[in-house]
């Protein structure tokens, strides 16, 4: 975890945080009342109210909470976001439960910075998760309206077409398959994202022979090649590559191990 955003900004560290949800509701979101306690039934996402009104509360009363900006939290959105897969692929469940939360953290921080902007660019946790809500239902009409699928891979065929319509409907410059690809991503998960798109678009095949040259080197050609070879094969270079460097790391680690026991 991001020790300055995880530590002052996780709920469970706040007093009091873990007993009490957002005003006009007792704990975990269920419905506050005056008379004896009863079981209630929480309600899936309950507790997701409790952390936009734990973060509203850091926001306020928390010095190092209430200085950060955008651009600070930025460093900590992708080394959570990291650490989330390095507990996704070490298997360790509980591990990826608390790194998810430290993932969500950002994003409720994030908004909640965003909302306290007053020049007409702001906006608040609702509008995120309405915006991904109303993405989802438009792009499965096989789900939400009265369309007919094949399969899974159709699926991302219509998933494509919607959201090349979406850019179009918004105008500016023609489309092109590499609409929205961040390039500050991995290497080979940019690589393998890029030839993803462009055979989803029916870009020549051939066009991925990339020659060595003034612009690629001989070891960038094969680097990209071998990108395309795991892709091919149904695999995601940039796991297998993290596989591969894990394996190397367990390697080193035992025979430092060895080099220290006795004899």
């Amino acid at each position: 975890m991001a020790d300055a955003a995880s530590d002052e900004g996780t709920a469970t560290d706040q007093p009091g945080a873990a007993a009490t949800g957002p005003a006009g509701t007792g704990p975990a979101g269920t419905a506050a009342t005056d008379g004896p306690a009863t079981t209630a039934t929480v309600l899936p996402g309950a507790r997701l109210l409790e952390l936009v009104a734990v973060m509203d509360r850091l926001r306020t009363e928390c010095p190092w909470d209430a200085k950060q900006t955008h651009a600070t939290l930025a460093p900590f959105l992708l080394e959570e976001s990291y650490e989330a897969v390095d507990a996704l692929e070490s298997g360790d469940q509980a591990a990826l439960c608390e790194e998810l939360g430290d993932v969500l953290l950002q994003v409720a921080f994030h908004a909640r910075v965003a909302a306290e902007r007053t020049d007409g660019t702001g906006w608040t946790i609702d509008d995120v998760a309405g915006g991904i809500v109303d993405k989802l239902v438009r792009r499965h009409p096989h789900v939400f309206a009265d369309v007919s699928v094949s399969g899974a891979d159709e699926v991302a065929l219509n998933w494509d077409d919607i959201k090349a319509a979406e850019r179009a409907s918004r105008g500016g410059p023609p489309p092109s398959a590499f609409d929205g690809v961040p390039l500050g991503q991995p290497a080979l998960s940019l690589a393998a994202q890029l030839r993803r798109r462009a055979e989803r678009a029916g870009v020549p095949g051939e066009l991925a022979g990339l020659p060595p040259g003034p612009a690629v080197s001989e070891v960038g050609a094969e680097l990209f090649a071998l990108a395309e070879r795991a892709r091919a094969a149904g695999l995601d270079p940039e796991f297998e590559l993290r596989a591969a460097a894990r394996a190397y790391r367990d390697r080193v680690l035992a025979w430092e191990e060895d080099r220290r026991q006795p004899g």
